[in-house]
This record gives structure tokens, C-alpha cells and sequence, in this order.
């Protein structure tokens, strides 16, 4: 028995020591950034969209030296569906959503993002070693070493040898740091940045282990933050000033991994730690994160799809996650928000952002309507409490687009709000000098917006962009109209609908354009439709690009251009006409022919072959923009254009599925085939709507709601208020 003991013993010890060679070195990090996501998280892909768009055949042309076209403008980071915190790393101050794919650097992790610029607030950085003389704190990385999910982010940064893991909830963050010991820790605040100017910028040691403070970059985001140790010292370099900077110091020895915890408020300080001590309290990282992913999970889960590619997955859930990242929330677990005036107030409502109604009144806003009613109708009250404070309903960027959300919303049979108070807000939009409508006594007098001649214009003139402002006008006052009618104001009704029809004071018969007038009614005279402007006579667009918007009248704009023949020869064209490279314009691109996929003002054009009974041709329009333009480049992370807050996201997940909202205020979608074999979308009332495709080939046939074949194209709103099947027959 002892020898066999020995034995053992013998081999054991040899068993160890061949282990040992094969141990990583100490120095070698666990990777701790290892997704656990299952389920329909695990398709979503948050780094689509951060890498550039680099392939002129795509793009159109040759971007100028030093440019980065607007290629998606999104961030991978942590955040929950229409949250106050975005939280992620930020690699270049300045960008659209601070991170790009290729840049080597993170500089922090802020706090806010939505794609646009502006935002990215409250940004730290853990570091280890001196800090002193050090004015700027950076870390490289490496994608290697770098893992996102919904609701989470984690990265090792390789200056500082730390781990870096992020989490959050609806208004708070959760990072935790694992250091490479317990000695020389500190954490930046680098308060004197963000995408926006910063005004000013305080912070302020709160007991031992706590900090407070806010940014000002026009509105104040306010911050408190706990640590899991307690800090050595607060220092502050240059407070309240634009090179300023603020470094946690923490106290030596303990747990290598810290913890800290940040809860933000637009309201005040308190706020926001009631914010944290309501959303996180003293719960482990490991529990927000899985609480996060359950949030997720949730709702990517109300939309389960039979069939695809597995790129076709991936891109349809990451472009589901995409559209529920905006609207965000502004007001407090207590109810309380900072209002248009800059005073603070109480709702019974959440008071969120004002959407970006430009983009997202097309797709994404009917989208949120159909899967989160309740924060639509809370984004309504709120848009309705910027209108009580300021007189107007907010627009965003061009046009008057609210009216179409929040009539199209009604109509959808959302209507838990003041609907005639806000319905009175739009009738000032539409009728009053000053506020949401520029020149709206211009189009009331003259039925459209004029333009001055310009003889060399170029891409930056500045002018009235008058006729997108026609066009978009004419749609809002159809949109205003329907809910006028639905509220029995049959005056503003007619006026309405008279005015809607606008868009054809816009159409030269002789060029068969949208052109610009002047203000005596004559054509302008230097007018090349090829050529794209900001904001001279169209708005980001050129003449090809806008002149297929009547959402509401397409029979009454086929006529205009002379029948089914000659509409379908010009809409052929539009697909067909190479675009000249020499047109260069950053956000004009993406480009097929003269339609440009990288921005929104033509993105009915590809639907228009429906109006014309060509439902094959839209078809095979439609499906070379989901297959050509989305998931692109060298790492399949590249999108066409920018995102806009999830409009293009939600443009990819309604034609992925089969429906979209043409005219977004009318209840009704129009039926294009899915890429998936069959759809099942669970509702809020409980109900369901099952969506099963048949056929091989790509060419719609026929249409079945509940086995009974329709007639037209169009289904209406009923298919989600009572659930049934939607059955999509092709060819073959």
C-alpha cells in the first residue's frame, strides 16, 4: 500500500510540474470580458456601425484627404432601451458618437451619446503610476482585447495594464476597474471635455469615498459617484477651466478590483444620487449587468425570426437594439426634469428628449409606437410640455414632423394624452411666424418657399432650402389634416388638405424636377438636379432625390410626371444615372445612381414601383440596399450613412420583416417580402402577428391577412390592434 501510495504521489507531482510550463505568465490578463449573452442578445453586434466607410464605388465619390464620411456615428457601449446613460468609450472628442473603429486611443468613458455629435459627457479614465506632469491621459487598446453586448462594454487598457467593464441602468453606470495591484490608482475625471463646449465644471470630495459635481456645456448634467475604497486625496488642476482637469486618488492595498458607481441627473446633485441609490444601491456589478441583458432580452424577444443567414440575424436584431437606443430620458426616478425654460418641474409622466422627427418620423417612431407604447405616449406629453412652455410643438432640424408622429401615433390608437391641447400646439406650428415652420407665411401666401438666384451656387449656400421646406410642409399639413378630421374640425380639415397639395407648386413640367422658384414665381435659372445642396433649394439633397416625396398623394405626383410610363422611366434613372464624383457632399452618400441610401430625404424612392404596379422592381431595389449597404466593408462593421438615432436601423428592421410604413401618418404599411421564412411578433395587448413568407423567388404575388387574399398592397394597422397572420406569397 505504501508503495503504491508513493507512486501516486510520484505521479501527481509530475502531472503538476508539466502544468506549470504551460501556465500563462502572471503578467497575462484574465479575460473578464467573456459575453454571457444568450438568447436574441447574442445576435447584436454593437461595433456595426463604428468602422468607416471607405469604398468609393459605395460612396460615390473620393472622399477629399482627412474626411471620414458619415458612416453609421454609433457607439458600442452600455446603455438601456431610451435610457439617460449611454455608457462608453470615447476615442476621438469631436466625432459623431465618439468612438471610431479604427483609432488606437481611448481617451475615457462617458456618460452620454446618441450619434450626432454632441453629448459625451462626464468622461473618466482609470490609470495607474504618476500622474504628475501628466496634462493628458490616454490609454492604447486593441479590438482583441475589447468585448460589447447590450447593456454591457469591457476593455483592457494597455497603458495602464487595467480591465475595464461597464454596465448601467436607466440612469446610472456601473465600472468596474481591475487594476494590476492595489498601489498608484487613480482615476480622471476630465471634466473640461465633452463633444459639446464645456461652460463650466465642478467636482467635490463627499465623505471618503464619494465625489459630486456637474458639467455645463449649455445644460447641466450633474453627477454623484461612489468607490468601492476610499479615496487618498481629490485633486484638482485648473477647476472650472478649459484645460482643467480632476484625479482621483485611491487609497492603497485592498481589492485590485474597484468599483465605482455614477449616477447622473439634468436636474441637480441630489437627483442624481437618488438616481444611483434607486437603480444600483448596493447591488454587484455581475447583477446590473445581468439585469441589463434581461432588459434586453425582453424586448429583442418580442420579435423572434425563423430563417435568414446568420448575417441576416445578426444585422436585423443589431438594427432592432439600434432603434430603442433614442428618445432618451431626462426626467428622475422622482419624477422630476429641468423643462424648456431651464426650471425644474414634476410630471406624472417620464419626460424624455425631443426625437430627432427629421429622420426617425419615418420608421423609427412608428416602431417605437408598435413595441414600447408607453414611452411614445410619454414622448408625446413631452414634446406637448415643450409646446406649453415655448408656444410651439419642437421640430428637429427641418420640417414641421411632429405633426405626422403624433397624428400617425393617434391614428394607431395611442391616445394617453391631452390629444386636443396638443392638437392646438400644431395648428400654431402650421400657422405662426417664429416658431416650428420658417417662412410659414411665405407658403400660406404663395403655396411655396422661394430661393434667390444665386449664380454660382455651391454646395455650403446658404439660402431657404425652400423646396424641401415645400414638400415636407405639404406632408405635415395631409398629417395635421388627419387628426383635424378625426377630432371633427372639418374647417381646418379642407384648409389642410388644400394646402397638402403644395408639393405641386414645386414641379416644373419642362425638367420634371422638384426646382426652386423665386420669389415671383419664376423658375431659377441655374439649376443643375444633379448637383447637391444643404440648404439651397433642397435641404442635403438634390433635385433627383427629392422629387418622388408625396407620401400622401403618389397617384396625384405619378400624374404630374404624365402617367405610369413616364414616372417609371424617370424613377428608372434615379437608380441608374451615375453620379458624378465631382459632386461632393459629406453627407450625401451611399449613393445608387442619384439615390442616396446615406441619407433620408429620398428613402421612399425605392417603395415608388408599388404605385405603378412594379411591386418586383421596388422589390429587387430594396433587397440590394439590405444585402449592399448595411454590414459592409473589410470587418462587415461598416454602415451606409449615418444612423440618425436609429432611423436607418429601423428602415433595415421593417423591410427585413415585410411591412413598412410608407406614408408613417396613415395606420397602414405597405407589404414588402421578408428576408426571413417566418416572423413572430408578440404585442403589448398580448397578441400576436405571424408573418410567414412562401415561394422561392423574390417577386411579391400575393398578399393574405388571416388566409384571405387582399387586394392592393397595403395592410392596415388592425393586423397589430386584434394579431393574425400576415402571409407573403412570391413566385415560383
Amino acid at each position: 500500500m505504501n508503495t503504491l501510495k508513493s507512486a501516486l504521489i510520484l505521479l501527481v507531482a509530475i502531472f503538476i510540474c508539466s502544468c506549470a510550463k504551460t501556465i500563462k505568465p502572471s503578467a497575462e490578463k484574465k479575460d473578464t470580458t467573456k459575453s454571457t449573452e444568450k438568447g436574441y442578445t447574442q445576435y447584436v453586434n454593437t461595433f456595426i456601425g463604428t468602422a468607416p466607410l471607405q469604398d468609393p464605388k459605395i460612396i460615390g465619390y473620393n472622399p477629399p484627404e482627412g474626411w471620414r464620411v458619415w458612416a453609421g456615428l454609433v457607439y458600442p457601449g452600455s446603455s438601456l432601451p431610451n435610457a439617460m446613460v449611454q455608457l462608453s468609450p470615447i476615442t476621438e472628442y469631436g466625432s459623431g458618437a465618439g468612438y471610431e473603429y479604427e483609432d488606437t486611443l481611448i481617451h475615457a468613458f462617458t456618460h452620454t451619446n446618441k450619434g450626432h455629435w454632441n453629448l459625451c459627457n462626464i468622461p473618466v479614465l482609470p490609470v495607474t503610476g504618476s500622474t504628475q506632469g501628466k496634462d493628458a491621459f490616454y490609454s492604447r487598446y486593441s479590438h482583441e482585447q475589447e468585448k460589447a453586448a447590450p447593456g454591457f462594454y469591457g476593455v483592457f487598457l494597455k497603458d495602464y495594464q487595467i480591465q475595464a467593464n461597464l454596465t448601467s441602468t436607466l440612469r446610472a453606470g456601473f465600472h468596474q476597474y481591475t487594476y494590476p495591484s492595489s498601489k498608484d490608482r487613480s482615476i480622471v475625471f476630465d471634466l473640461a471635455k465633452a463633444n459639446n463646449p464645456v461652460r463650466k465644471w465642478s467636482i467635490q470630495q463627499v465623505g471618503n469615498n464619494a465625489v459630486q459635481g456637474h458639467q455645463d456645456v449649455g445644460e447641466k448634467i450633474y453627477f454623484y459617484a461612489t468607490l468601492s475604497t476610499e479615496l487618498s486625496s481629490l485633486e484638482k488642476r485648473g477647476e472650472d477651466t478649459k484645460n482643467g482637469v480632476a484625479i482621483l486618488h485611491l487609497n492603497d492595498g485592498g481589492n485590485a478590483t474597484i468599483d465605482m458607481r455614477i449616477g447622473l441627473s439634468f436636474v441637480s446633485v441630489e437627483n442624481a444620487k437618488q438616481n444611483l441609490e434607486s437603480e444600483i444601491g448596493n447591488k454587484t456589478f455581475a447583477t446590473i449587468r445581468n439585469e441589463a441583458n434581461t432588459t434586453w432580452e425582453n424586448l429583442l424577444s418580442k420579435i423572434q425570426v425563423k430563417g435568414g443567414t446568420a448575417k441576416q440575424k445578426q444585422l436585423f436584431y443589431t438594427s432592432l437594439y439600434r432603434s430603442f437606443l433614442w428618445p432618451a430620458l431626462r426626467s428622475d426616478t422622482n419624477k422630476e426634469y429641468t423643462d424648456a425654460k431651464g426650471n425644474k418641474t414634476k410630471a406624472d409622466f417620464n419626460y424624455y428628449t425631443e426625437p430627432s422627427l427629421w429622420d426617425t418620423y419615418r420608421n423609427n417612431l412608428i416602431l417605437l409606437g408598435i413595441v414600447s407604447p408607453e414611452v411614445t405616449v410619454d414622448v408625446i406629453k413631452s414634446l406637448k410640455d415643450v409646446g406649453d412652455k415655448t408656444g410651439f410643438i419642437p421640430t428637429f432640424f427641418h420640417g414641421d414632423h411632429a405633426a405626422p408622429f403624433i397624428a400617425g401615433s393617434y391614428a394607431r390608437g395611442l391616445d394617453g394624452f391631452d390629444v386636443k391641447a396638443t392638437y392646438n400646439l400644431l395648428l400654431r406650428n402650421a400657422n405662426v411666424e417664429g416658431g416650428a415652420r420658417p417662412y410659414i407665411t411665405e407658403y400660406i401666401q404663395k403655396g411655396f418657399i422661394s430661393d434667390p438666384d444665386v449664380t454660382n451656387p455651391h454646395v455650403e449656400t446658404k439660402a431657404k432650402a425652400g423646396v424641401s421646406k415645400t414638400l415636407e410642409y405639404a406632408y405635415d399639413d395631409y398629417s395635421l389634416a388627419q387628426l383635424a378630421k378625426a377630432l371633427g374640425d372639418t374647417v381646418n380639415y379642407r384648409v389642410l388638405m388644400k394646402r397638402s397639395q403644395n408639393y405641386r407648386n414645386m414641379f416644373d413640367t419642362k425638367t420634371r424636377f422638384m426646382r426652386g422658384r423665386l420669389a415671383n414665381g419664376d423658375w431659377i435659372k441655374n439649376f443643375n438636379p444633379q448637383y447637391p445642396y444643404y440648404e439651397y433649394m433642397y435641404r442635403e439633397a438634390n433635385a433627383w432625390q427629392v422629387s418622388f416625396f408625396a407620401l400622401h398623394d403618389m397617384k396625384g405626383l405619378i400624374s404630374l410626371y404624365g402617367g405610369p410610363k413616364p414616372f417609371e422611366a424617370k424613377l428608372d434613372s434615379l437608380f441608374t444615372l451615375p453620379w458624378n464624383p465631382n459632386h461632393i457632399a459629406r453627407n450625401v452618400e451611399s449613393m445608387i445612381g442619384q439615390y442616396c441610401h446615406g441619407n433620408q430625404p429620398d428613402h421612399e424612392a425605392p417603395f415608388s414601383y408599388y404605385f405603378i404596379n412594379k411591386p418586383e422592381k421596388s422589390q429587387q431595389m430594396i433587397d440590394r440596399i439590405m444585402n449592399d449597404l448595411y454590414g459592409i466593408g473589410e470587418d462587415g462593421l461598416a454602415l451606409c450613412g449615418m444612423d440618425d438615432s436609429g432611423e436607418m436601423s429601423s428602415w433595415y428592421v421593417f423591410n427585413a420583416l415585410g411591412l413598412y410604413p410608407f406614408s408613417p401618418v396613415d395606420d397602414e404599411y405597405l407589404v414588402t417580402v421578408p428576408i426571413f421564412d417566418e416572423v413572430r411578433w408578440k404585442l403589448p395587448n398580448g397578441k400576436e402577428v405571424m408573418i410567414k413568407k412562401s415561394g422561392k423567388d423574390r417577386a411579391l404575388k400575393t398578399i393574405l391577412v388571416n388566409d384571405k387574399a387582399q387586394k392592393g398592397y397595403f395592410v392596415s394597422h388592425d393586423l397589430f390592434r386584434n394579431g393574425g397572420n400576415l402571409g407573403v406569397v412570391t413566385g415560383n
